[in-house]
């Protein structure tokens, strides 16, 4: 992509989903996530109804009267993204691409956090970790990981989700957020990671699709390609036989899906390229607060 066009598209993601987590997120990213625990904020006096554990013993014996400590939620974040770079993101039928719809709502949750003073870092993966970048702060730092949401071309195109998970709970020391984004579409065995992932940190995961996966429409004989192998084959759409096991195809993959989240505890939110995010994501918000 041309210098000039990449910085239009960043202007133009920059412009939409600064304001949406700005004028929608602010309070409900807030209470959603919360902070590592309690910190020290200052000492006053002593008041009746004060525990009497919080007293500061030092400054009592220096002024000769009790006085006790206040702790305040401790609310920096460290927040990772975790965004899915495979082929089968290249699919859409409606207004977008999954890719494009990633990219939005990574972008988005990426100001929230800056917008809490919190530090943003992003694992990008396929079937490997195609590029991490650590978390810090600052619009700089958001403008340049929107450019890498557009602009990054991922070595492989194929999909491991248990790598992304591994490398979390191994290179992030400290307890983080982390927003799984993908389309989930991965028949390997990543029960496990996920669930010692967020055992370490708190996990979210963030399911893109398409409509059509669930239900393909009637066109006749198509043919299809894998995005991620290359393989190709013609399909009589119009069978009823081909739509039926397309439907119980679907159908598995989100029992499966919901049994994973279910037994690794994972929060998540399945949001298709024809639905506004927007809401999908505040009603994710709203059930964590």
């Amino acid at each position: 992509m041309e210098t000039s066009e990449l910085i239009k598209k960043v202007r133009k993601i920059e412009i939409k989903t600064r304001g949406l987590s700005h004028n929608i997120f602010a309070g409900q990213y807030h209470s959603a996530f919360k902070g590592r625990g309690m910190s020290f904020s200052e000492v006053r006096e002593y008041q009746y109804g004060d525990d009497v554990r919080d007293i500061d013993w030092n400054v009592t014996a220096r002024f000769n009267k009790p006085y006790i400590k206040v702790f305040e939620e401790e609310r920096e974040l460290t927040v990772m993204l975790m965004v899915d770079l495979s082929s089968s993101l290249d699919f859409g039928t409606v207004n977008q691409t999954k890719r494009d719809m990633v990219t939005e709502i990574a972008a988005t949750l990426a100001f929230a956090a800056i917008q809490n003073n919190d530090k943003i870092g992003v694992i990008f993966f396929t079937d490997k970790v195609e590029k991490f970048i650590p978390p810090q702060k600052g619009r700089k730092h958001i403008l340049y990981i929107i450019r890498e949401l557009i602009n990054f071309e991922p070595q492989s195109q194929r999909t491991d989700l248990k790598v992304p998970l591994e490398f979390l709970t191994n290179a992030i020391k400290k307890r983080c957020t982390a927003f799984m984004i993908s389309d989930f579409i991965d028949d390997s065995d990543y029960r496990n990671a996920m669930t010692i992932a967020n055992r370490k940190h708190d996990l979210v995961a963030i399911q893109v699709y398409d409509r059509r996966l669930a239900q393909m429409p009637k066109i006749g004989l198509v043919k299809f390609r894998d995005a991620e192998t290359g393989e190709e084959m013609y399909v009589d759409t119009s069978s009823s036989k081909v739509q039926a096991h397309q439907r119980e195809w679907w159908k598995a993959q989100v029992a499966r899906l919901n049994e994973i989240f279910n037994k690794s505890r994972v929060d998540s939110v399945s949001i298709s390229t024809a639905d506004d995010y927007v809401k999908a994501l505040l009603n994710l918000f709203a059930k964590r607060s």
